[in-house]
Parts: C-alpha cells; structure tokens; sequence
C-alpha cells in the first residue's frame, strides 16, 4: 500500500532557514545552500584522502561522506539555526541542544516510511561509535568549516567587517583539525575563493 510522506517537502523548506542570524550580512546564506557547499567540499576532502594520504588511514567512501554533509544539518528545518554563542555557552546548553537536534531528527524520519527511515537514519542519526563513521563525519566537520570560513571570506570581499573575528576564529578551528586533506585544500583550492571572477578567468586563461 501507498504510504504519503511529508519528509521531502520539510527538506525542500531547509531554504526558509537563514544562517549568522546575529550578523549583519550583505548576503543571506540558508541552510540549504550551506549543506551544498559542505557536501561538495566534504566529498572532496574524502577523494584527496583516498587518493593522496590514504597510508595507514581509514578512508570513508566520499559518496557516502557527501550524503552525511547534505544532511548535516536537517534538525534545523524544526530546531531553527541557533547561534553558535548560545548553542556551544557552556557544556550543559551544549549537551541539551545535541539531544534537541536529536529528537528533531526522529521527528523527521518518523514522517517516513519504515522501510525509507531504516534507509534515510544513518544520515540523520550516524553511529558514532562506528570508526568509519566517526571519520566521516570529521570530515563532514571540517567542511563545514571551511564553508563558514569561505562565507567570511565573501563578506569580506564586499568591505562588510562584521566577520573579520569570525574568520580568524574559524581559520583557528581549521588549524585545530592537523589532516593533510585539510592542508590541502587550504593550499590547493581556498585561495580562489577570495578571488574576483575576473580574476578567476585570468588565471584560467594563463594555463
């Protein structure tokens, strides 16, 4: 028998959801832009692993990385994006928040189907106890940084000083994670993002 399901539509709602609601932004960024951007950018971070510093190292298939970023954030459709001052206060609003995300998470698989919610809650709620799990989702992490620092780095370019401290405090937490993939993608493909497009196709036309 046919089953509707309303889990789609909510997803298809993530756009309603702004980020930085304490900044002042030339340029709103919703949820569902910022879940591309760390899914393209985790995906990657999986490839160079696998590709360049895979010795000794687990290394999570890069599909299945990018679908951890693509719903890294779904709790927020219910929960609202929280500012990070409030949400990481101190340890207890930390731990309080987790299990709110949590619930929000169950809330949106319970609008599935069983036999889709089996298949959609390893995304929603991964197994962190799981080692390729686990380093899946720091890369998902890492990502997501970097999608916050290269929203800084946007803001920037347009004169809007209101995230220069947020940059170097996410810059400081990129430093934190030590991962060759990391330092990879700081080297090989950050710095285009402070570019002009212009600037862009010079580059492009040089080679």
């Amino acid at each position: 028998m046919a089953m509707n399901t309303s889990f789609f539509a909510m997803i298809h709602r993530m756009r309603y959801i702004n980020r930085w609601g304490l900044m002042r932004n030339t340029e709103l960024e919703n949820i569902q832009e910022h879940s591309h951007d760390v899914a393209v950018i985790a995906h990657l971070l999986a490839i160079v692993r696998k590709m360049k510093f895979s010795d000794g190292r687990v290394c999570p298939d890069p599909l299945f990385v990018a679908t951890l970023a693509l719903y890294h954030d779904l709790p927020e459709i219910i929960t609202g994006d929280l500012p990070k001052p409030l949400k990481y206060h101190n340890r207890p609003m930390e731990t309080t928040y987790k299990e709110i995300e949590r619930e929000a998470s169950e809330v949106l698989l319970a609008m599935l189907p069983d036999d889709l919610a089996c298949e959609y809650r390893k995304f929603l709620l991964p197994d962190t106890d799981d080692v390729v799990v686990s380093e899946a989702l720091n890369l998902v992490k890492a990502a997501d940084c970097f999608s916050a620092y290269i929203k800084c780095l946007d803001e920037q370019k347009v004169g809007n000083r209101e995230f220069e401290r947020a940059k170097v405090e996410v810059g400081g937490r990129l430093d934190a994670f030590r991962l060759p993939e990391v330092d990879w993608f700081k080297e090989n493909a950050l710095p285009a993002y402070a570019k002009s497009l212009d600037e862009i196709n010079f580059d492009f036309n040089l080679k």
